[in-house]
């Protein structure tokens, strides 16, 4: 099969500045969640820590799923005005800055939970417009090479985070810090001139690739169960496989190190396998693959009983999600039934990031205690082998 033609170097310059403005994205929530809520949860309700944050992870969720949607089309009514959608890119940056300094500012826990949820309103605000431009303005031959550079985000956000952790013993010094890190990473795409609309190649029909699209949602949803009980729980995780009487603080950041480190891992896979997905077009075979091996790491980290190995296993698992979850973004976009609702569609398929954080919370909260998370990593396994497999089911555009 013949090689896509190289992009142009204004295209090659707006695929580098998405990808910046996505790792902004991701910075925007994702040391929060992981690292930063953890630790302010701790210190305004240290006995009920794990029932605090679950509903701060669940209102949270609920939250974005509906702003995600909501902003999505906002964006879309905006385009078909004669507008654009980086005006509401910049208004989630505006609305970030006092959402995290209501996180700082927090004393009681109930407080803590409403900045959170405002977070996710602002982060959603942001990132709903931001994919869909993604999809108006990159074309067909090149999304896999553009969403595989999705996978930078994660790397870049954890190390963000890690760094957070080690320079400053100050939360509120890394609570002022994060908006600033994604206005830096996203403004300069906000602020450039768009791109021409990406040519929509023709579908079979509308009915089937509504179909596809449902079939892909599924299989999202099914791998993201684990992306956000990890993302959630891995500092708890770590704490339950680890000797007793360590430091909370230090445990912390050596999770953030380790999801920096398995980040990373993932970038050049995820682009590596976006590209030989564009060349050959066995994109559906490179989804399942990355599932596979997700799942793998998830049941190498349900029978560790050593920092070690639970590390290694949470690597294999890195590496795989993010491939998956990079390119299927890519399969999504082929998969959407009409450019005129790129933003409210993209946001339905959001759901698969959001609604997990219902899912997972509760499976977590039924199957893990705080000294044994195995049998809930078993079951993530499973989902996330699932989920790879129904991917094959796709019989659209995004399975050529």
């Amino acid at each position: 099969m013949a090689r896509p033609p190289a992009p142009p170097p204004r295209s090659a310059r707006l695929v580098a500045l998405y990808a910046l403005a996505n790792a902004g994205g991701v910075v925007a929530y994702l040391p929060l969640l992981s690292l930063l809520l953890p630790l302010r949860i701790a210190e305004v309700a240290p006995a009920a820590r794990i029932d605090w944050f679950t509903l701060a992870a669940i209102l949270g969720a609920v939250v974005a799923s509906i702003a995600n949607i909501a902003a999505g089309w906002a964006s879309d009514r905006s385009v078909a005005r004669g507008g654009g959608r980086r005006g509401w890119v910049i208004a989630g940056l505006v609305a970030l800055l006092p959402a995290y300094a209501a996180v700082a500012l927090a004393t009681t826990p109930a407080l803590l939970v409403a900045a959170v949820v405002g977070v996710q309103l602002a982060v959603n605000l942001l990132l709903a417009p931001l994919l869909a431009m993604m999809a108006d303005e990159i074309d067909d031959a090149h999304k896999g090479v553009a969403t595989g550079l999705l996978a930078l985000g994660a790397p870049l956000a954890a190390a963000f985070a890690a760094l957070l952790l080690t320079l400053s013993n100050d939360a509120d010094v890394a609570l002022a810090l994060v908006p600033l890190a994604v206005i830096v990473c996203v403004l300069p795409l906000a602020l450039a001139r768009p791109a021409m609309a990406a040519p929509i190649a023709a579908a079979s029909s509308r009915r089937a690739t509504r179909r596809d699209l449902a079939i892909a949602w599924t299989a999202r949803l099914l791998v993201q169960v684990a992306g956000t009980v990890l993302s959630l729980y891995l500092v708890f995780y770590f704490q339950s496989i680890a000797p007793p009487g360590g430091d909370a603080r230090r445990g912390a950041a050596s999770v953030g190190s380790l999801m920096a480190l398995a980040s990373v891992l993932a970038l050049p896979a995820a682009v590596a396998f976006g590209r030989l997905s564009d060349r050959t077009g066995r994109r559906l075979a490179v989804l399942c693959g990355a599932a596979i091996m997700a799942a793998t790491g998830l049941l190498v980290m349900a029978f560790a009983r050593g920092w070690v190995l639970g590390a290694a296993g949470y690597a294999l698992y890195a590496v795989g999600s993010g491939v998956f979850l990079a390119l299927h973004s890519g399969v999504a976009m082929l998969l959407l039934p009409d450019p005129a609702h790129r933003g409210r569609d993209l946001g339905i398929v959001n759901l698969a990031n959001t609604a997990p954080a219902l899912i997972g919370p509760a499976l977590t909260w039924a199957l893990a205690t705080t000294q044994d998370f195995s049998r809930a990593l078993v079951a993530l396994a499973a989902l996330t082998a699932a989920g790879g497999v129904t991917m094959l089911a796709v019989r659209g555009r995004g399975s050529d």
